[in-house]
């Protein structure tokens, strides 16, 4: 007869695996909501770098026309459905409902990171070879920016890869009180989004190429990429089917991404193998 009988005790609440849930681009684009349709048209607007004129010598004033330019976005719709049997559910550890709502919201908002990333790729403004991050380089990516005016009358952003951030981590110009008030080694490990030298800085390790020796990263103006979607938001039902006893939750998002102003994206190609 055994002297023991031992249990083993599963913990209810489910840990989250790592990944990334949360879009963390989408506010950082011009964005456009859509009630119906699946085409949203931006219109970009300038002079067209005209220059002022002198009255002619027929006493008439010179005339022009504005350069206008229409950019079409076309939305597609995405979805993520988890199903499981309510028997998988009743028999297995976790809130498996829960847990199915969670994580299609997950893959939805990495693809609306994605559809922007796809949309700051097609730029062809680059900072040279791939290289780790160094003052030098981010001052040339900032001037193209502003030789470009993309710098006048509006945020701008970029983002970069977590090796990217730990190479900024290693500039005194980042981190020393001699030049900035903020403490850059306080809460790092929570920080994603922080501003300096002018820029909007967002830590994204879904972007291409993340870890590798040619990891793509971005600084942009607002105003360079276009991104429209549903007016609603982002649709997330769950439901029961009766059936086949069978439950399920599903996510969707109806959206798109476009270029717009080419000049107003600098890709920032990093190396980042040597931290990763």
């Amino acid at each position: 007869m055994a002297d023991s009988a031992f249990q083993t005790m599963y913990r209810q609440e489910y840990i989250k695996g790592f990944e990334k849930r949360e879009s963390l681009l989408r506010k950082s684009v011009t964005t456009e909501a859509l009630i119906n349709g699946n085409t949203a048209v931006f219109l970009v607007a300038d002079s067209g770098g005209a220059t002022a004129v002198t009255r002619g010598l027929n006493g008439d004033l010179p005339t022009r026309p504005d350069n206008l330019n229409q950019y079409t976005v076309q939305l597609a719709e995405w979805h993520d459905v988890p199903e499981r049997t309510n028997f998988n559910i009743f028999s297995s550890q976790g809130e498996g409902r829960r847990i199915m709502q969670e994580t299609c919201m997950s893959v939805i908002n990495r693809k609306i990171d994605s559809d922007i990333h796809t949309a700051l790729s097609n730029a062809t403004v680059t900072w040279g070879a791939a290289a780790v991050a160094t003052l030098t380089l981010v001052t040339t990516a900032k001037t193209k920016l502003g030789n470009a005016f993309a710098l006048e009358d509006d945020d701008v952003f970029a983002a970069i890869t977590p090796a990217f951030h730990g190479y900024l981590m290693g500039l005194n110009q980042f981190t020393s009180a001699d030049y900035i008030t903020l403490k850059p080694f306080e809460g790092v490990s929570k920080s994603r989004a922080f501003n300096w030298y002018g820029v909007n800085w967002i830590v994204d390790a879904g972007l291409p190429g993340v870890g590798t020796a040619s990891a793509t990263c971005f600084m942009y103006s607002r105003k360079a990429i276009g991104h429209a979607l549903n007016s609603a938001g982002t649709q997330t039902f769950v439901g029961y089917d009766e059936k086949n006893d069978k439950s399920w939750a599903r996510c969707t998002e109806y959206m798109g991404s476009k270029l717009l102003q080419n000049s107003g994206v600098v890709k920032m190609l990093h190396n980042d193998s040597a931290l990763s």
